[in-house]
């Protein structure tokens, strides 16, 4: 049995914990905080509890750490943990800038153990859907495609309000949504353009707009807001033979393609809701077909990031998510931080 230990255990730490009893072969073992209610909490349940980083480090059996801190703890503790011989899973963002995820990088290859961050919404089912539409050929070639996480209380808690942990949405869903995007399109991003808003956060961003090209053209945005009190839909996908969307986590949505391409219109105006027009006239229902999502039940599982790390480190599977991928995302982030700064697009080769 595999043991791993977690430093900082909060409440996406807490809900590590319960996740990984689903592992076989893997379990929690030790827990280690600066907070005493949190070392008590770890021993409630069941962990060995440390408020002493040099106790943790010597845990005996100790293989994996998982580093759930803020933010702008993570590269100090994750090359720490790394020089004790430990493989590391990272929360995202794995850390505060690209050069400090180079560091972390090349401290793994240094001391010669895993090292890989928990982009675990590449298992959602929502993304899994979309991911299989694609490769099934639903919508044809995809031209544009909107993701979107929007909540409507305006929000942001705890240490990701601050801008020296590492707070705002694009560094806490943002992150996750790029990830998707970069896995799900396997071209570079060659243009980023970013809108960033703190309506009622003042220290960092509560709402964040990137629009990102690819080289073969196809547009993609991903929207996060805190206070979006009429939610658009989780996905909203184009290609040329259909259209995709998904409305929630949920899942609930639709794939419509047409049975036709070509219409033919009576040289008249058509007049319409909009004024006269041909060109945004409602299609003839006839011409329209309505196709359920496709299921994607059996990807949706989180735990499949915690199989392969293992696997990983026993030498069975190539890891999934690599520090390669991550530096990647991070390349994004930061160009559209700067986007935002400097009020302009960039060029960019991601």
């Amino acid at each position: 049995m595999h043991q791993m230990g977690i430093i900082g255990y909060g409440g996406m730490a807490s809900w590590h914990h319960e996740n990984i009893r689903r592992i076989e072969g893997l379990q929690v073992a030790a827990a280690y905080d600066v907070d005493p209610q949190r070392v008590r909490a770890a021993r409630e349940k069941g962990l060995a509890g440390y408020d002493s980083l040099e106790a943790f480090w010597k845990h005996p059996g100790m293989e994996f750490v998982l580093v759930a801190t803020p933010n702008n703890f993570h590269m100090e503790l994750a090359i720490a943990a790394m020089e004790h011989g430990k493989h590391v899973i990272c929360e995202k963002p794995v850390a505060m800038s690209g050069e400090e995820l180079a560091e972390m990088t090349a401290a793994a290859k240094r001391y010669g153990v895993v090292f890989t961050v928990h982009q675990n919404r590449r298992w959602d089912r929502d993304f899994r859907i979309v991911k299989r539409a694609l490769a099934q050929g639903l919508l044809g070639k995809p031209y544009t495609i909107e993701s979107r996480v929007h909540g409507q209380n305006g929000v942001v808690e705890g240490w990701r309000a601050h801008k020296v942990a590492g707070g705002g949405m694009l560094l806490d869903w943002g992150v996750h949504l790029i990830d998707q995007l970069l896995y799900l399109i396997p071209e570079p991003v060659v243009e980023v353009c970013a809108h960033l808003h703190s309506l009622k956060t003042p220290e960092v961003d509560d709402y964040c707009k990137v629009l990102m090209r690819f080289a073969s053209g196809l547009s993609a945005q991903i929207e996060v807001g805190t206070y979006c009190l009429q939610p658009l839909p989780r996905w909203y996908v184009n290609g040329d033979a259909g259209s995709l969307v998904i409305d929630d986590f949920a899942c609930t949505g639709r794939i419509v393609r047409a049975n036709q391409y070509a219409l033919d219109w009576e040289p008249e105006i058509v007049q319409t809701a909009a004024g006269p027009t041909r060109t945004m006239a409602p299609r003839p229902k006839e011409t329209l077909a309505t196709l359920p999502l496709p299921d994607a039940e059996d990807e949706a599982d989180w735990t499949a990031f915690y199989r392969n790390v293992l696997a990983a480190a026993e030498g069975r599977e190539a890891l999934l998510v690599t520090p390669a991928e991550a530096a990647r995302v991070f390349a994004v982030m930061e160009a559209a931080f700067a986007s935002h700064e400097e009020g302009m697009s960039f060029k960019v080769h991601i």
